[in-house]
């Protein structure tokens, strides 16, 4: 890796974004909207609202962050872009690190707003330092980073990228904990859940829900989802076509 050419190829990454509103909108305003209906479809349960917040939280920053990711990636993929900057002395560690490097700053922004709305505005009660809660969903973000970038590879089309999403993103939210403790499933569930990083953000949002200082478990959840993101990303680099099929 060259962190000279890294750090270009996220300029013009974001360059690009700067200019594309509906993109911009769907990362850093989508997942505040849900929130904050959320929170006023339980207006007359605000428990309710405490005990799947923090979840969602992590969650809708993961699932917005694939969907721009990948088919902003498929998008340069498929108009030729991506074989020009390949035919360029430009790794393909470094253009994978650049894009990662221009949405995770994307992602911190989104997680701040994110956070900063639900627990300064909207009311969530969280035991623990939001600022966890602010690591666990930049976390997430960088995860759904990673996943859109590691799947755009596999599409052919900005459509089959979003056709992805039912096959990497619902699983894991259905066996994340959200609607029922992962305890409670069937075995086979159980384990499947467990090696879904997505459960780990939530487990992780859930400790800091309910326990003031930071915990072993919360360690270990977050670590396996930075983790998974490094190991997407360098799944991403190492399935990186230099050549549009």
């Amino acid at each position: 890796m060259n962190s000279a050419r890294t750090l270009a190829t996220a300029a013009r990454v974001l360059r690009q974004l700067r200019h594309d509103p509906r993109s911009i909108a769907l990362m850093l305003l989508v997942p505040c909207l849900m929130l904050f209906l959320l929170r006023y479809v339980f207006d007359g349960s605000p428990g309710t609202f405490d005990n799947i917040g923090a979840s969602l939280l992590g969650i809708f920053p993961l699932i917005t962050m694939f969907l721009v990711t990948s088919i902003a990636t498929l998008r340069e993929r498929t108009s030729g872009t991506l074989e020009r900057l390949l035919a360029m002395p430009l790794g393909k560690a470094d253009l994978i690190a650049g894009y990662a490097l221009a949405f995770g700053l994307l992602a911190v922004l989104q997680s701040t707003l994110a956070t900063g709305l639900a627990v300064w505005f909207l009311g969530l009660d969280v035991v623990g330092s939001p600022w966890l809660l602010l690591l666990v969903a930049l976390l997430d973000a960088l995860l759904g980073t990673a996943l859109g970038l590691f799947v755009s590879a596999f599409a052919a089309s900005e459509f089959q990228a979003v056709q992805f999403m039912p096959a990497v993103i619902f699983p894991q939210l259905l066996l994340c904990g959200l609607f029922t403790p992962r305890d409670q499933m069937a075995p086979a569930l159980e384990a499947l859940s467990n090696v879904l990083p997505m459960s780990y953000a939530v487990d992780g949002m859930n400790e800091v829900l309910r326990n003031p200082d930071i915990t072993p478990d919360f360690v270990r959840d977050a670590l396996v989802v930075a983790g998974c993101a490094v190991l997407v990303l360098a799944l991403g680099a190492a399935t990186l076509r230099r050549r549009t099929a």
